[in-house]
């Protein structure tokens, strides 16, 4: 339920005083990225607390997806926020890592756990 306006669609009312622009190109079309009008997975919980804009990427290599939150900034600025846990930056960017994961791939990649998460079988046998 988006409106065109110079070449992009908006698909959340815009609202003064909004956060930062995270942006990710996709390797797709907006119509394979939106299919319906529906927000890719990762993005759907975020409805109503996030603008989303999509707009073809440079060189015709697919789709800019741009998300910002609604309502302003964080209270706390840059690196204090991040090392309390209060970033809605950093947790906008790993969103937006999914879903091109998940566009692009069919699956959300995860890299291999640290040792000490994993249970008595994953680790590895040290002979002795």
């Amino acid at each position: 339920m988006g409106r065109l306006t110079r070449g992009a669609v908006i698909l959340a009312a815009t609202a003064a005083g909004s956060g930062r622009w995270q942006v990710v190109t996709v390797g797709v079309t907006a119509a394979e990225l939106l299919p319906d009008g529906r927000w890719p997975e990762p993005l759907r919980p975020l409805a109503g607390a996030v603008e989303l804009e999509l707009r073809p990427a440079p060189g015709g290599r697919g789709t800019e997806l741009a998300v910002r939150p609604l309502g302003g900034l964080a209270a706390l600025p840059g690196m204090a926020a991040h090392l309390v846990g209060d970033d809605p930056d950093g947790y906008l960017r790993q969103v937006l890592r999914a879903v091109r994961q998940l566009v692009e791939t069919g699956e959300v990649l995860r890299a291999d756990r640290p040792a000490v998460e994993r249970s008595a079988p994953d680790l590895p046998v040290v002979p002795g």
